[in-house]
C-alpha cells in the first residue's frame, strides 16, 4: 500500500480530556485544519454505541481523509472504515488484516526498536511510536522514548513511522528531523481552545517539512 496513504497529520478524536466537541465536531474542525487522517478512539463506548460515534465521524471524514478506528477491527469493519490500528494489547495484526482486507491500512503501536521491526515483519503498513515527550493525553508506565529512539527506529523500519505522544506545534519540527514521516496528536488539539486552528498550526509545519524535503531531493 503506498505510503502516501498514511497521511503526516493524524489527529485521534479525544472526549474523555474535553467535553465541549464530540468526536465527529472534532473531525470536522481537525479536517478543516489540514488534517489528512483521523484516528477515532473511544474506551468507553461499546456495541451499538460505539458503531454510531464512528459513524457519525465516518460522515464528517468520508470523500476528505482516511479514517482509522484504534483498538476495535469489527467496528472497522462493520463501517468500511479506511483502516484500523491495533495496540500491544489488541488484536495481531494478522487478525486485523484478515478482518479489514488488503485494500485498508493497518497500523500498530509500538514502543521499542524491536516491537518496531517486529510490526513491519508483521505486515503493519505504518508504525505508530511512542510515546515521544511526556504525555497526559493518556496514563504510561513507561518513560518517553525520545528523539534519538525514534531516530533508529525511522532508520531501521521502511514503514512510515508516526511518532505519537506529547507532540505539539513547538516540538513538531524536531520530530520530523528524527525521520518520522508523520505525527499524530490528541491533547494538542482536542484539549486546545480552537481545535481548527491547532490543526492549522500543526498542518503548516508538515506543509514546511515537506517543502525542505522536496527541496533537499532536488538539491
Amino acid at each position: 500500500m503506498s505510503s502516501s496513504i498514511v497521511g503526516r497529520l493524524h489527529v485521534i478524536t479525544d472526549v474523555s480530556i474535553q467535553s465541549r466537541f464530540t468526536h465527529a465536531d472534532l473531525a470536522r474542525l481537525a479536517i478543516e485544519g489540514g488534517a489528512d487522517c483521523i484516528q477515532f478512539r473511544d474506551k468507553r463506548l461499546k456495541g451499538n454505541a460505539l458503531i454510531a460515534a464512528a459513524r457519525c465521524v465516518l460522515e464528517q471524514t468520508s470523500g476528505h481523509v482516511p479514517l482509522i478506528i484504534n483498538d476495535d477491527i469489527d467496528v472497522a469493519a462493520t463501517i468500511s472504515a479506511a483502516g484500523v490500528h491495533v495496540g500491544q494489547n489488541d488484536a495481531s495484526i494478522a487478525t486485523a488484516r484478515e478482518a479489514v482486507g488488503d485494500a485498508h491500512l493497518v497500523g500498530a503501536s509500538t514502543g521499542t526498536l524491536e516491537e518496531a521491526k517486529e510490526a513491519e515483519a508483521g505486515g503493519a503498513d505504518y508504525i505508530g511510536f511512542g510515546h515521544i515527550f511526556p504525555t497526559g493525553s493518556k496514563h504510561k508506565t513507561q518513560p518517553p522514548v525520545g528523539l534519538d529512539t525514534l531516530t533508529r527506529v525511522c532508520q531501521a523500519v521502511s514503514i512510515p513511522v508516526i511518532a505519537i505522544g506529547g507532540i505539539n506545534a513547538a516540538n513538531a519540527p524536531r520530530v520530523f528531523a528524527a525521520g518520522a514521516w508523520g505525527i499524530a496528536v490528541i491533547g494538542a488539539v482536542c484539549a486546545a481552545q480552537d481545535p481548527r486552528g491547532a490543526t492549522a498550526a500543526l498542518a503548516a509545519i508538515v506543509a514546511a517539512t515537506r517543502r525542505a524535503w522536496e527541496s533537499r531531493r532536488l538539491a
